[in-house]
């Protein structure tokens, strides 16, 4: 029964973040077909944004109708609701609409806003219902989570990439007065990828059933052990059990011994040092996912469609890694922690820089430019990761209001880093986008 319920709770975990996640890796298939092009994913930092308005009906509802929210139908409706989305985004994302005069993704637009409520108000109802079962269980959820990040990019990778060439077209010209005439334009043609886009599309639609199977089953395992979960830590607050659960995962029966333990005081920190902390978790959630993810086309693609692929697939997998690195070696120095956010910042600076620079960036057409490009993606996502989660860890153990202004700050610092980039990219067109067989770079 424990190793049933461990894998029931990984396939659960599973689809928290999977259907986003699959969406940011699968980009560079997507932008060579869709209308917004290099545009695209400003627009879905927006959308994700926006979409948050989920979590805070579900927050909303806890707080002015207490007990009354049937966490259990929230999930059930959000996981089915993510399965329709994924299929019926594999049928009808090319479709396009005009709106504000322009012809827009609609389509591709309104089912990423479903799919991201999915995922973002899987936040605050996956985990309550997780808190049910004994802390062992929560570890496990939690590594189903990062897969949630690692199998789609593993998919993604397997998959491949439209490879692209440069090919002479001829065109036969129509003018009466020189019928006949052929001028040869060179174009970009993208090869097939091993698999279509709708397929990975489905794919992600049967990883979302496989969570919502898995959470149909964990609702009906018998709960022997719902006594032992009882008062499993006394006079704490449930983010504290979750705590024991992801430091401790040796199980309930060596946490039980610990109850007559007086707990441990949090340690203090001054006013300084609080700033600095928020200021980190603003920071990092405003440059990974919002101000960096608006610019990874531009910086990216112009080193070629393998290179973006690569960065977007292996930054995916990047981010769970890093939350499992944290798990074991964690390490809350704040000198350590300034310096690994200093220098993924470091990082995410040289691809901003090369985003800047679109269409002829550094080192383009070279092995190690492309090479520097996807590393630098990778090292700025797993950086800012363990920082993001040795951050929460220290403001976890600190207090629980100090976890909610946390989440508070990451939401803030989300929204300000894609509300500032949004209009740079589509508004003012700062960033450039080019085509990797027509643009001419001066020579360096």
């Amino acid at each position: 029964m424990p190793l049933y319920t461990h894998a029931l709770a990984c396939a659960f975990g599973l689809g928290s973040w999977v259907s986003i996640n699959g969406l940011w890796v699968e980009l560079p298939m997507i932008v060579n077909i869709l209308l917004e092009g290099w545009d695209l994913p400003s627009y879905l930092t927006v959308i994700i944004q926006l979409a948050n308005l989920g979590p805070l009906l579900v927050t909303l509802a806890h707080k002015f109708c207490p007990g009354r929210l049937r966490e259990n139908l929230v999930i059930y409706t959000v996981l089915l609701i993510g399965v329709v989305a994924c299929v019926l985004l594999a049928l009808f994302w090319k479709n396009t609409t005009v709106l504000l005069g322009q012809r827009r993704s609609t389509a591709f637009f309104i089912l990423t806003f479903f799919l991201a409520s999915v995922d973002c108000t899987s936040s605050v109802t996956f985990l309550p219902f997780m808190m049910q079962l004994p802390a062992k269980y929560i570890t496990t959820y939690f590594i189903g989570e990062g897969l949630s990040g690692l199998v789609p990019g593993l998919v993604a990778l397997a998959q491949g990439v439209g490879m692209s060439k440069c090919v002479n077209v001829s065109h036969t010209s129509d003018n009466l007065t020189d019928p006949g005439d052929t001028t040869y334009v060179v174009e970009t043609q993208y090869l097939p990828p091993n698999f279509s886009t709708e397929i990975f599309f489905f794919f992600l639609a049967v990883m979302t059933a496989i969570s919502l199977g898995a959470f149909f089953i964990l609702n009906r395992v018998p709960r022997t052990f719902e006594l032992s979960t009882e008062n499993l830590v006394p006079g704490l607050d449930a983010v504290a059990t979750v705590c024991r659960g992801l430091e401790d995962p040796t199980g309930p029966e060596k946490d039980e011994k610990k109850q007559t333990k007086v707990p441990i005081l949090a340690p203090l920190h001054t006013g300084y040092q609080l700033t600095f902390i928020y200021f980190m978790v603003v920071w990092v959630n405003g440059a990974t996912n919002g101000l960096l993810p608006s610019v990874q086309t531009f910086s990216c693609m112009p080193y070629g469609n393998m290179a973006y692929h690569l960065s977007a697939a292996l930054s995916s997998v990047a981010n769970p890694v890093a939350c499992i690195i944290a798990m074991f070696f964690p390490k809350r120095s704040l000198v350590f922690l300034g310096f690994m956010c200093l220098l993924g910042s470091g990082f995410g600076g040289y691809n901003m820089a090369m985003a800047a620079m679109s269409p002829c960036p550094l080192l383009q057409d070279t092995p190690v430019g492309d090479a520097i490009i996807v590393l630098s993606w990778v090292f700025f996502t797993g950086l800012l990761s363990y920082v993001k989660v040795m951050v929460g860890v220290i403001l976890r153990d600190r207090s629980h209001s100090a976890l909610v202004w946390c989440g508070a700050a990451a939401q803030a610092g989300s929204l300000l880093g894609s509300v500032i980039m949004f209009p740079l990219i589509n508004i003012y067109h700062l960033f450039q986008s080019g085509d990797i067989c027509n643009t001419v770079c001066p020579l360096s």
